[in-house]
């Protein structure tokens, strides 16, 4: 793949750290350099509102908004719904908008976010919500007003919610009995929301259709360049509209970014059942090493995002990924790579890590099969030399 292989460090080199890092494609530059543009801030650019109306379209919702970001994107859902300031969101606590925003909620929209604990497949307890719910006029608490989702959940391993327990929690939050005639609103933080779709085969307007608001990422998975889209019904947009102008939002002739964002929903979203599946691959192959320090949930891989568990205390995430990350004179002598093929001498793996308790990997368009093949090479080879050295 032309991206990842590296021929200047003569190692082929598989970036795999995050979808983030997939490029447009030549059918995305091409719309890009024909696009015709206007001032979107004026309402004027029609290559905007073709993108608007047809992410609105397949929500089946009234209306979108494109934005830079699925950041922005999260925090004008939260200002639009949570109109107060002082009021409550509840979300995950392993939730994008709670880990990665910069608690954007409380420092410009003046909201405070309640944390419900995630369960592995990124659904929560939902008579834990309930408990939480703060519904009555008490001057000394604030009221909830939203609660948000993340879906497909990244830190869960890109798990689809169930759609049973999507409809549970609807019929919780739109049932004025159960929430003392207050009205909370439902965001659903869709980043991966067609990754969802594809694995549970549904439209994603089946998996948001009690939503108010959600929003889905255009530089992810889709490979478009930048930008998010927010979708809900005309009056909410209207609003987010409005806000997005304060947050620096407004992007005058971006109608050149919204025709990448075109071409990804008509041409990556029917494909992406391809990354999930060269997503499966490679954790069958490291569940088939049997390896007792390192693991993978194999029957749970939905999507194109891989959690590669350290099992054992004495290997960090950390020291995992750097030894992917490196090419030693052993394993080149070991032949892991032949030195003549496309001129690489050795694989570099890119995961992420951090301070997890487990390395991520996280599939792409233009994550070729032969990627996935030196990929599996490189894990094998070296969990089996973790596997020795631990023995």
């Amino acid at each position: 793949m032309p991206p990842s292989n590296s021929t200047m460090s003569a190692n082929y080199v598989v970036d795999i750290r995050s979808d983030t890092v997939s490029l447009p494609t030549k059918e995305m530059r091409q719309a890009m350099l024909e696009a015709v543009v206007g001032d979107d801030v004026y309402g004027e650019d029609p290559t905007v509102l073709q993108l608007e109306q047809t992410s609105a379209k397949l929500f089946e919702k009234e209306a979108a908004l494109f934005v830079p970001s699925g950041t922005m994107a999260n925090l004008l859902a939260i200002m639009v719904h949570c109109h107060r300031r002082g009021t409550e969101a509840i979300v995950g606590d392993i939730s994008h908008t709670f880990l990665y925003e910069q608690a954007g909620a409380a420092q410009i929209a003046g909201v405070q976010l309640a944390t419900i604990k995630n369960k592995p497949d990124g659904t929560f307890c939902l008579r834990e919500m309930q408990h939480k719910l703060r519904l009555y006029d008490d001057c000394h608490e604030p009221v909830t007003a939203l609660v948000v989702v993340e879906n497909t959940h990244n830190m869960c391993g890109g798990k689809a919610l169930p759609l049973e327990w999507l409809d549970e929690l609807a019929a919780i939050c739109k049932d004025p009995v159960k929430t003392n005639g207050k009205r909370i609103a439902l965001h659903m933080d869709g980043a991966r929301i067609f990754n969802a779709a594809t694995y549970l085969k549904v439209p994603v307007s089946r998996i948001t259709k009690d939503f108010d608001s959600v929003c889905f990422c255009l530089s992810k998975g889709l490979s478009a360049p930048v930008g998010s889209v927010l979708v809900g019904n005309k009056t909410f947009i209207n609003e987010a509209r409005r806000l997005r102008k304060v947050l620096g939002g407004g992007m005058r002739q971006c109608g050149v970014l919204a025709a990448a964002g075109l071409v990804a929903l008509e041409t990556i979203v029917p494909r992406l059942n391809e990354d999930h599946q060269r997503t499966k691959r490679i954790a069958e192959a490291l569940f088939n090493i049997h390896s007792p320090n390192i693991s993978v949930d194999l029957a749970n891989v939905h999507s194109n995002i891989l959690l590669i568990h350290m099992v054992n205390p004495k290997v960090t995430a950390d020291e995992f990924a750097k030894r992917l990350g490196t090419v030693t004179a052993q394993e080149l002598a070991d032949g892991v790579i032949t030195s003549a093929e496309n001129g690489a001498s050795g694989i570099v793996l890119k995961v992420s890590a951090r301070d997890w308790a487990y390395a991520r990997i996280v599939l792409y368009h233009q994550i070729t099969d032969k990627d996935v093949e030196y990929t599996i090479k490189k894990f094998e080879y070296v969990v089996k030399e973790f596997d020795r050295q631990l023995a």
